[in-house]
Protein backbone atom coordinates (compact mmCIF):
# COMPACT_ATOMS: atom_id res chain seq x y z
CA UNK A 1 0.00 0.00 0.00
CA UNK A 2 2.81 2.38 0.96
CA UNK A 3 4.61 1.65 -2.28
CA UNK A 4 1.47 2.53 -4.25
CA UNK A 5 1.11 5.81 -2.37
CA UNK A 6 4.80 6.60 -2.92
CA UNK A 7 4.46 5.75 -6.60
CA UNK A 8 1.41 7.98 -6.87
CA UNK A 9 3.20 10.87 -5.16
CA UNK A 10 6.26 10.48 -7.34
CA UNK A 11 4.05 10.43 -10.44
CA UNK A 12 2.41 13.64 -9.26
CA UNK A 13 5.76 15.31 -8.71
CA UNK A 14 6.86 14.21 -12.17
CA UNK A 15 3.70 15.61 -13.78
CA UNK A 16 4.06 18.91 -11.91
CA UNK A 17 7.73 19.14 -12.87
CA UNK A 18 6.89 18.51 -16.53
CA UNK A 19 4.13 21.10 -16.36
CA UNK A 20 6.43 23.66 -14.77
CA UNK A 21 9.11 22.93 -17.36
CA UNK A 22 6.59 23.22 -20.20
CA UNK A 23 5.23 26.47 -18.81
CA UNK A 24 8.73 27.91 -18.47
CA UNK A 25 9.58 26.84 -22.00
CA UNK A 26 6.40 28.38 -23.37
CA UNK A 27 7.11 31.58 -21.48
CA UNK A 28 10.77 31.81 -22.63
CA UNK A 29 11.64 35.06 -24.32
CA UNK A 30 12.59 35.06 -27.99
CA UNK A 31 16.25 36.01 -28.59
CA UNK A 32 16.76 38.97 -30.91
CA UNK A 33 20.30 39.51 -32.17
CA UNK A 34 21.43 43.13 -32.59
CA UNK A 35 24.52 43.25 -34.82
CA UNK A 36 27.01 45.84 -33.57
CA UNK A 37 30.64 46.15 -34.59
CA UNK A 38 34.26 45.66 -33.57
CA UNK A 39 35.73 46.65 -30.21
CA UNK A 40 36.53 50.35 -30.09
CA UNK A 41 33.83 51.25 -32.60
CA UNK A 42 30.56 53.10 -32.02
CA UNK A 43 28.44 50.41 -33.72
CA UNK A 44 28.99 48.07 -30.80
CA UNK A 45 28.13 50.84 -28.33
CA UNK A 46 24.76 51.27 -30.10
CA UNK A 47 23.88 47.59 -29.77
CA UNK A 48 25.10 47.39 -26.17
CA UNK A 49 23.28 50.59 -25.26
CA UNK A 50 19.94 49.24 -26.46
CA UNK A 51 20.58 45.85 -24.87
CA UNK A 52 21.29 47.17 -21.36
CA UNK A 53 18.52 49.80 -21.20
CA UNK A 54 16.27 48.66 -18.34
CA UNK A 55 12.91 49.12 -20.13
CA UNK A 56 14.28 47.07 -23.05
CA UNK A 57 15.48 44.36 -20.66
CA UNK A 58 11.99 44.34 -19.18
CA UNK A 59 10.31 43.48 -22.51
CA UNK A 60 7.92 40.61 -21.91
CA UNK A 61 8.45 38.53 -25.04
CA UNK A 62 11.95 39.37 -26.28
CA UNK A 63 15.57 39.45 -25.14
CA UNK A 64 17.88 41.75 -27.08
CA UNK A 65 21.40 40.36 -27.46
CA UNK A 66 24.17 42.65 -28.73
CA UNK A 67 26.58 40.73 -30.93
CA UNK A 68 29.92 42.02 -32.17
CA UNK A 69 30.69 41.92 -35.89
CA UNK A 70 33.12 43.25 -38.46
CA UNK A 71 30.74 46.16 -39.05
CA UNK A 72 28.43 47.60 -41.68
CA UNK A 73 28.81 45.14 -44.58
CA UNK A 74 28.67 42.06 -42.36
CA UNK A 75 25.61 43.45 -40.58
CA UNK A 76 23.94 44.14 -43.93
CA UNK A 77 24.39 40.54 -45.03
CA UNK A 78 23.38 39.00 -41.71
CA UNK A 79 20.27 41.15 -41.34
CA UNK A 80 19.27 40.34 -44.92
CA UNK A 81 19.44 36.61 -44.06
CA UNK A 82 17.75 37.22 -40.69
CA UNK A 83 20.80 35.85 -38.88
CA UNK A 84 20.70 39.20 -37.07
CA UNK A 85 17.25 40.65 -36.57
CA UNK A 86 18.59 44.16 -35.90
CA UNK A 87 21.82 45.86 -36.84
CA UNK A 88 23.78 49.05 -37.52
CA UNK A 89 24.59 49.77 -41.18
CA UNK A 90 25.63 52.86 -43.10
CA UNK A 91 22.91 54.37 -45.23
CA UNK A 92 25.16 54.18 -48.28
CA UNK A 93 25.64 50.44 -47.86
CA UNK A 94 21.91 49.86 -47.43
CA UNK A 95 21.41 51.80 -50.67
CA UNK A 96 24.21 50.11 -52.61
CA UNK A 97 23.29 46.67 -51.27
CA UNK A 98 19.62 47.06 -52.14
CA UNK A 99 20.54 47.97 -55.71
CA UNK A 100 23.22 45.31 -56.27
CA UNK A 101 25.98 47.92 -56.42
CA UNK A 102 28.37 46.77 -53.70
CA UNK A 103 32.01 46.23 -54.65
CA UNK A 104 32.38 42.73 -56.19
CA UNK A 105 28.89 41.82 -54.97
CA UNK A 106 25.86 42.10 -57.24
CA UNK A 107 23.47 40.49 -54.74
CA UNK A 108 20.43 42.57 -53.84
CA UNK A 109 19.96 42.87 -50.09
CA UNK A 110 16.29 43.81 -50.17
CA UNK A 111 15.33 42.40 -46.75
CA UNK A 112 17.25 45.13 -44.89
CA UNK A 113 14.83 47.87 -43.86
CA UNK A 114 15.64 51.17 -42.16
CA UNK A 115 14.49 51.82 -38.60
CA UNK A 116 16.09 55.14 -37.57
CA UNK A 117 18.93 57.60 -38.11
CA UNK A 118 21.53 57.32 -35.34
CA UNK A 119 24.42 59.69 -36.10
CA UNK A 120 26.72 60.84 -38.85
CA UNK A 121 29.91 58.79 -39.32
CA UNK A 122 32.83 60.78 -40.74
CA UNK A 123 36.02 59.52 -42.35
CA UNK A 124 39.13 60.17 -40.24
CA UNK A 125 42.70 59.54 -41.36
CA UNK A 126 45.22 59.62 -38.52
CA UNK A 127 48.93 60.22 -39.13
CA UNK A 128 51.96 60.97 -36.98
CA UNK A 129 53.02 64.61 -36.79
CA UNK A 130 56.29 65.16 -38.59
CA UNK A 131 55.76 62.07 -40.78
CA UNK A 132 55.61 64.10 -43.98
CA UNK A 133 52.15 62.67 -44.79
CA UNK A 134 50.04 65.70 -45.63
CA UNK A 135 47.48 64.30 -48.06
CA UNK A 136 46.15 60.88 -49.20
CA UNK A 137 48.65 60.59 -52.06
CA UNK A 138 51.50 60.73 -49.55
CA UNK A 139 50.29 57.31 -48.29
CA UNK A 140 51.64 55.56 -51.38
CA UNK A 141 54.11 52.90 -50.21
CA UNK A 142 53.13 53.42 -46.56
CA UNK A 143 51.59 50.97 -44.04
CA UNK A 144 47.96 51.92 -43.46
CA UNK A 145 45.28 50.43 -41.20
CA UNK A 146 42.14 50.34 -43.34
CA UNK A 147 39.54 48.82 -40.96
CA UNK A 148 38.32 45.27 -40.47
CA UNK A 149 37.60 43.28 -43.64
CA UNK A 150 33.81 43.22 -43.98
CA UNK A 151 33.39 46.51 -42.15
CA UNK A 152 31.96 49.78 -43.41
CA UNK A 153 35.28 51.43 -42.62
CA UNK A 154 37.14 49.02 -44.91
CA UNK A 155 34.54 49.31 -47.68
CA UNK A 156 34.52 53.11 -47.61
CA UNK A 157 38.31 53.28 -47.44
CA UNK A 158 38.49 51.05 -50.51
CA UNK A 159 35.85 53.19 -52.23
CA UNK A 160 37.62 56.48 -51.52
CA UNK A 161 41.17 55.27 -52.13
CA UNK A 162 40.14 53.59 -55.38
CA UNK A 163 38.47 56.82 -56.43
CA UNK A 164 41.80 58.60 -55.82
CA UNK A 165 43.78 55.79 -57.50
CA UNK A 166 45.86 54.83 -54.45
CA UNK A 167 44.15 51.69 -53.05
CA UNK A 168 46.59 49.29 -54.72
CA UNK A 169 49.56 51.54 -54.00
CA UNK A 170 49.46 51.46 -50.19
CA UNK A 171 50.43 48.59 -47.88
CA UNK A 172 47.00 47.77 -46.50
CA UNK A 173 46.47 46.28 -43.04
CA UNK A 174 42.93 45.09 -42.32
CA UNK A 175 42.31 45.50 -38.58
CA UNK A 176 39.89 47.00 -36.07
CA UNK A 177 40.27 50.48 -34.65
CA UNK A 178 41.81 49.56 -31.30
CA UNK A 179 44.28 47.16 -32.91
CA UNK A 180 45.21 49.82 -35.46
CA UNK A 181 45.74 52.42 -32.72
CA UNK A 182 48.01 50.00 -30.83
CA UNK A 183 49.99 49.16 -34.00
CA UNK A 184 50.25 52.86 -34.82
CA UNK A 185 51.52 53.53 -31.31
CA UNK A 186 54.18 50.84 -31.76
CA UNK A 187 55.31 52.38 -35.08
CA UNK A 188 53.98 49.37 -37.02
CA UNK A 189 51.63 51.60 -39.04
CA UNK A 190 52.26 54.95 -40.67
CA UNK A 191 48.56 55.89 -40.64
CA UNK A 192 45.15 54.44 -39.91
CA UNK A 193 41.69 55.09 -41.27
CA UNK A 194 38.43 55.23 -39.35
CA UNK A 195 34.85 55.73 -40.39
CA UNK A 196 33.12 56.42 -37.11
CA UNK A 197 31.78 59.18 -34.92
CA UNK A 198 34.13 61.51 -33.12
CA UNK A 199 35.66 61.57 -30.64
CA UNK A 200 36.85 58.01 -31.29
CA UNK A 201 38.31 56.10 -28.36
CA UNK A 202 40.89 54.56 -30.68
CA UNK A 203 42.15 57.97 -31.83
CA UNK A 204 42.25 59.18 -28.23
CA UNK A 205 44.38 56.11 -27.45
CA UNK A 206 46.71 56.87 -30.35
CA UNK A 207 47.09 60.49 -29.23
CA UNK A 208 48.27 59.34 -25.79
CA UNK A 209 51.36 57.66 -27.24
CA UNK A 210 52.09 59.88 -30.26
CA UNK A 211 51.63 63.41 -31.49
CA UNK A 212 48.98 62.94 -34.16
CA UNK A 213 47.48 64.82 -37.05
CA UNK A 214 44.32 64.46 -39.16
CA UNK A 215 44.48 64.66 -42.95
CA UNK A 216 42.15 67.05 -44.82
CA UNK A 217 39.95 64.57 -46.71
CA UNK A 218 37.26 67.08 -47.60
CA UNK A 219 39.32 68.94 -50.17
CA UNK A 220 40.34 65.72 -51.90
CA UNK A 221 36.74 64.48 -51.96
CA UNK A 222 35.51 67.79 -53.35
CA UNK A 223 38.21 68.31 -55.98
CA UNK A 224 38.07 64.71 -57.24
CA UNK A 225 34.30 64.64 -57.88
CA UNK A 226 33.69 62.15 -55.07
CA UNK A 227 30.52 63.88 -53.84
CA UNK A 228 29.02 63.91 -57.33
CA UNK A 229 29.70 60.21 -57.85
CA UNK A 230 28.46 59.13 -54.40
CA UNK A 231 25.70 61.59 -53.44
CA UNK A 232 24.78 59.90 -50.13
CA UNK A 233 28.00 61.29 -48.61
CA UNK A 234 27.79 64.75 -47.08
CA UNK A 235 30.43 67.29 -46.05
CA UNK A 236 31.52 68.00 -42.48
CA UNK A 237 34.63 68.77 -40.45
CA UNK A 238 36.16 67.28 -37.31
CA UNK A 239 36.29 70.32 -34.99
CA UNK A 240 39.58 71.69 -33.71
CA UNK A 241 40.42 70.32 -30.27
CA UNK A 242 38.52 67.05 -30.72
CA UNK A 243 41.80 65.19 -30.13
CA UNK A 244 44.88 66.12 -28.12
CA UNK A 245 47.31 68.15 -30.19
CA UNK A 246 44.98 68.57 -33.19
CA UNK A 247 44.25 72.28 -32.84
CA UNK A 248 42.82 72.78 -36.32
CA UNK A 249 39.60 71.88 -38.12
CA UNK A 250 39.91 68.79 -40.35
CA UNK A 251 37.45 68.82 -43.30
CA UNK A 252 36.04 65.40 -44.22
CA UNK A 253 32.88 63.62 -45.39
CA UNK A 254 30.33 61.43 -43.68
CA UNK A 255 27.64 58.84 -44.21
CA UNK A 256 24.52 58.45 -42.06
CA UNK A 257 24.61 55.57 -39.60
CA UNK A 258 21.28 53.74 -39.50
CA UNK A 259 19.55 51.33 -37.18
CA UNK A 260 18.11 48.63 -39.47
CA UNK A 261 15.97 45.52 -39.12
CA UNK A 262 15.24 42.40 -41.11
CA UNK A 263 11.94 42.31 -42.97
CA UNK A 264 11.20 39.23 -40.81
CA UNK A 265 11.62 41.14 -37.54
CA UNK A 266 8.14 41.67 -35.98
CA UNK A 267 6.73 45.14 -36.61
CA UNK A 268 5.42 45.37 -33.05
CA UNK A 269 8.92 44.77 -31.65
CA UNK A 270 10.47 47.48 -33.83
CA UNK A 271 7.69 49.88 -32.84
CA UNK A 272 8.11 49.06 -29.14
CA UNK A 273 11.89 49.50 -29.22
CA UNK A 274 11.58 52.89 -30.90
CA UNK A 275 8.91 53.85 -28.36
CA UNK A 276 11.36 53.06 -25.55
CA UNK A 277 14.58 54.52 -26.99
CA UNK A 278 13.19 57.68 -28.60
CA UNK A 279 11.90 59.18 -25.36
CA UNK A 280 13.62 61.77 -23.18
CA UNK A 281 14.73 59.01 -20.81
CA UNK A 282 15.81 56.65 -23.58
CA UNK A 283 17.83 59.28 -25.43
CA UNK A 284 19.44 60.39 -22.17
CA UNK A 285 20.45 56.79 -21.57
CA UNK A 286 22.02 56.53 -25.03
CA UNK A 287 23.97 59.78 -24.60
CA UNK A 288 25.21 58.34 -21.31
CA UNK A 289 26.69 55.46 -23.32
CA UNK A 290 28.48 57.84 -25.70
CA UNK A 291 28.19 61.57 -26.39
CA UNK A 292 27.98 60.80 -30.12
CA UNK A 293 24.33 59.89 -29.58
CA UNK A 294 23.41 63.52 -29.00
CA UNK A 295 22.70 63.37 -32.73
CA UNK A 296 19.74 61.04 -32.05
CA UNK A 297 16.37 62.79 -31.86
CA UNK A 298 12.77 62.36 -32.91
CA UNK A 299 13.07 65.30 -35.32
CA UNK A 300 16.03 63.66 -37.11
CA UNK A 301 14.54 60.17 -36.96
CA UNK A 302 14.58 59.55 -40.71
CA UNK A 303 17.51 61.82 -41.66
CA UNK A 304 19.76 60.32 -44.32
CA UNK A 305 17.39 57.41 -45.06
CA UNK A 306 16.99 56.88 -48.82
CA UNK A 307 15.66 53.29 -48.70
CA UNK A 308 12.37 51.72 -47.46
CA UNK A 309 11.45 51.82 -43.79
CA UNK A 310 10.46 48.81 -41.69
CA UNK A 311 6.66 48.75 -41.15
CA UNK A 312 7.12 49.10 -37.38
CA UNK A 313 9.35 52.13 -37.89
CA UNK A 314 7.00 53.65 -40.46
CA UNK A 315 4.14 53.41 -37.98
CA UNK A 316 6.22 55.02 -35.21
CA UNK A 317 7.57 57.93 -37.27
CA UNK A 318 4.13 58.67 -38.72
CA UNK A 319 2.68 58.84 -35.20
CA UNK A 320 5.47 61.26 -34.25
CA UNK A 321 4.65 63.46 -37.25
CA UNK A 322 8.07 62.93 -38.84
CA UNK A 323 6.47 61.15 -41.80
CA UNK A 324 3.26 62.10 -43.53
Amino acid sequence: MKSKILSFLLSGVFVLTCFAFSSTTLMAKKRIVFGGGPAGGTFQVVANGVQVYKPVKALKDYTIKAQSSAGSIENLRKVDRNRSQLGVVYSGHVYLGRNGMLKNDTNRYENVLAVAFLYGAPAQLVVRKGSGIKNPEDLVGKKVGVGNAGSGAFANCELFFNHLGIWDRVERNAMGYNDAAAAFGNKQLDAFWLFTAFPSGAVIMAAQTNDIGLIDLGAWARNSGFFEKYPYFTKLSVPAGTYRGVDYEAPSFQDSTLWVASSETPADLVYDLLSLIYTDEGLKHMVGQKKTFKAMSVDKGVYGIVTPLHPGAERFWKEKGVLK
